[in-house]
């Protein structure tokens, strides 16, 4: 997609002109970008790849998120999931467009950053780090739906292990925190450390999934015309109502693919590599994501019981496989859960220590320093591994509260993707007006890559709006408290009001220390 003679103009946060070559080496071409290499080039094009997958994680997100899907959509939701694909593969072509011109971490603080303002990269990356402090919560907290089906001594508290009971809230923490705890020691450990875990939960989900796949479509009942099923839809809800609540599935699921570029600046010649990996660790996801939905509509014993909106796929699973296979499949999918667990919380720190490299963020001096030894961030690491833990909490009081609070993290963040597609989008009908075809854009299929543009920044705005809408059957589905279908609202703008304050403190320290020099 890039050609290695292109040469990149950007701008410094600070506003010095820099010019980047893909013909000169990783490290002359980080520091024409004004930084030093700190961090440490140990990953190569799979450990790359890695990072995003393992971030999307279709094996456990596809796991958790089937029930939302269907209860709303039925069989026809499936519908949603190349939809959603198409939209996403848009951002992601655009995604790694600049990753090839922008290889510095905490990518989309800096892409933000250098194409529209400091102000609103600030807030890109600011959204960003919520969203993924949140996820690596989520994603830990899945433990509890694993790890006690395949041995009840995991039930550290005794009693029920449904998340939803107290007993089950408690386990829940603490099998999520003990799990962000480990993740954070091999995080601080070295990057290829926490590559070498997540390349190796990259395999087991992969041999989770072929199994997971052989398995539902040796078992099929129906033939593809199930997709077409529109009898079991949610009562109380137009069609059209009914499938754009159902695609809230694969929204959920289809982010994170940028992990790839959050780690440029640990990966070796990540002008070539980051880019391929973001499309590829996509494509490969919607492909295996795909075939599990479909094979479990497929195979599912009954389409109207009530157990696919409910259990979802393990309802499947015990239907048609013996006990063994089922608890290989778990074993797999907790692997999954715990390499996600890293790559989302490696992902967030790389945006901390970004912004804090900066020095636009309170604590940034020890937030942005690199250890010497290990040669990552690990102040910025065990920040975001006691923010997430912290968000585990939310559970024990309230579970749904703490849905709420996951499914609004995704909010916060298909808004900081906006914050890059959109400005790109302003860059290259400046150009194509006859503008100077600043950063790096390509005079040949310039046209094509502005149509990819626009669907990205639609599709995009589309999803933003789709994750917000208030509805009651998501947000408050036992009508007790309508005030939740506000929630996403409410914690969109309490993110973007603490990130004002924040970014306000801050300006103010850097003024008052700058006058103090003076």
């Amino acid at each position: 997609m890039i050609a290695d003679d292109i040469r990149v103009k950007t701008r410094h946060p600070a506003g010095r002109q820099k010019v980047a070559s893909t013909s000169l080496k990783d490290e002359e071409r980080l520091a024409l970008f004004g930084y030093q290499q700190e961090l440490r080039r140990d990953l190569g094009p799979f450990a790359s790849f890695a990072a995003g997958f393992s971030f999307v994680s279709v094996l456990t997100t596809v796991f958790e998120m089937f029930p939302l899907g269907y209860g709303f959509g039925g069989p026809v939701f499936f519908w949603t999931w190349p939809l959603v694909f198409f939209g996403q593969f848009c951002v992601a072509l655009c995604f790694a467009e600049l990753a090839a011109r922008f290889p510095v971490a905490g990518a989309i603080y800096q892409w933000s950053t250098r194409l529209a303002s400091p102000g609103i990269g600030w807030m890109a990356g600011w959204l960003t780090l919520i969203g993924y402090i949140v996820s690596v919560s989520a994603i830990a907290i899945a433990m509890q739906s694993i790890l006690p089906s395949l041995w009840d001594g995991f039930q550290l508290v005794g009693g029920s292990a449904d998340i939803t009971t107290l007993t089950g809230a408690e386990n829940a923490i603490i099998l999520g925190t003990l799990t962000i705890l480990t993740s954070t020691l091999i995080s601080c450990i070295g990057v290829r450390i926490s590559a070498f875990v997540t390349v190796a939960g990259v395999y087991a989900e992969m041999l989770g999934l072929c199994l997971l796949i052989a398995a539902l479509f040796m078992n099929i009942r129906r033939g593809f015309s199930v997709t077409m099923d529109m009898t079991h839809l949610s009562p109380g809800m137009t069609p059209h109502g009914a499938f754009l609540a159902s695609m809230l599935m694969a929204v959920y699921v289809m982010y994170g693919f940028d992990s790839a570029a959050e780690l440029s600046e640990e990966t070796r010649r990540p002008d070539l590599v980051a880019p391929k990996a973001i499309v590829r660790c996509l494509l490969l996801s919607f492909v295996a994501g795909g075939l599990v939905i479909l094979g479990t509509l497929m195979a599912a014993p009954s389409l109207g019981s009530g157990e696919l909106a409910t259990i979802g796929i393990p309802y499947v699973i015990h239907a048609i496989t013996s006990g063994v296979t089922g608890h290989i499949l778990l074993a797999t999918v907790a692997i999954s859960v715990f390499s996600a667990t890293i790559a989302i919380q490696t992902s967030a720190s790389r945006v901390l220590f970004s912004m804090s490299r900066d020095g636009v963020i309170p604590g940034c001096r020890r937030l942005g320093g690199i250890s010497s030894r290990t040669g990552t961030p690990i102040t910025a690491t065990i920040v975001v591994g006691i923010l997430s833990i912290g968000f585990l909490w939310v559970n024990f009081g309230d579970a749904s509260l703490f849905s709420a609070i996951t499914a609004s993290a995704v909010t916060v963040t298909y808004l900081a993707y906006l914050m890059v597609t959109l400005p790109l989008l302003v860059r290259r009908v400046q150009w194509l007006r006859g503008g100077s075809p600043s950063y790096g854009f390509r005079v040949k299929g310039r046209t094509w890559r502005a149509g990819v543009n626009i669907v990205a920044v639609v599709s995009g705005a589309a999803f933003f709006i789709n994750t917000l809408w208030p509805r009651m059957a998501v947000f408050d589905p036992s009508g007790e408290r309508p005030g939740m279908v506000a929630f996403p609202v409410v914690f969109l703008g309490a993110a973007l009001g603490l990130g004002l304050i924040l970014r306000k403190i801050r300006s103010a320290r850097r003024d008052h220390f700058s006058h103090k020099e003076l």
